[in-house]
């Protein structure tokens, strides 16, 4: 199996910009992880880089130290959140829990049990979030089951029609599949995942 030529193509031209990118989530400082799942809490059904601007306020704020109104910033226009009054709880909920969290993250467990126990831990993500929160801290080999990369599997002819991931178990299906298909393609599973982002949105954010 080998990739459309559009996207073959796309990664000859960002492949180095790919790398780059996984090697700075590697060099993310422990002190900084609770931002960076405040930012994964933020991002379902709302813009990536809206998401990265209230992650940059709360850190400004040392939100993690302080009493702040997170709903504020959350639905202010410049950085609209969704749901911004169900996610700021949720941000709150983090603070309040966050020496339990931490534990786990740091914890000897493997990549995948770690991400399966973080989306049961933390309210607000599921599977797909806590594998991108792990990801952007730069652990590795995990799937990041969203609506574009399973739109760009059915383009590779992946599958015949978008798959539904609406449970664990067909989760773990669909990712160990995933993974599949990076080996055939010959590309890092890691590598993979940004490629299709920011073939699809143009950047390579997080």
């Amino acid at each position: 199996m080998n990739l459309p030529i559009e996207l073959a193509t796309h990664y000859n031209k960002n492949k180095h910009l790919i790398k780059q990118r996984l090697k700075e989530f590697e060099l993310v400082a422990k002190s900084d992880y609770f931002y960076e799942l405040c930012f994964c809490i933020c991002t379902p059904q709302s813009k990536a880089k809206s998401a990265l601007l209230v992650q940059n306020k709360l850190i400004e704020l040392d939100f993690f130290n302080n009493e702040i109104d997170v709903t504020e910033i959350l639905r202010s226009p410049e950085n609209y959140i969704r749901f911004h009054n169900q996610k700021a709880k949720r941000l709150n909920e983090l603070k309040k829990n966050w020496n339990e969290v931490e534990l786990l993250i740091n914890s000897e467990l493997d990549n995948i049990t770690k991400r399966n126990q973080l989306s049961k831990m933390v309210n607000g993500i599921g599977l797909k979030e806590a594998s991108h929160f792990l990801r952007n801290i730069g652990f590795k080999g995990l799937g990041i089951l969203d609506r574009h990369i399973l739109r760009i599997l059915v383009e590779c002819n992946v599958y015949e029609e978008i798959p539904d991931i609406s449970s664990p178990k067909k989760y773990f299906k669909v990712e160990e599949e995933f993974k599949l298909f990076a080996n055939e393609v010959n590309i890092d599973l890691d590598e993979i995942d940004l490629l299709f982002w920011s073939y699809v949105n143009g950047d390579i954010v997080k």
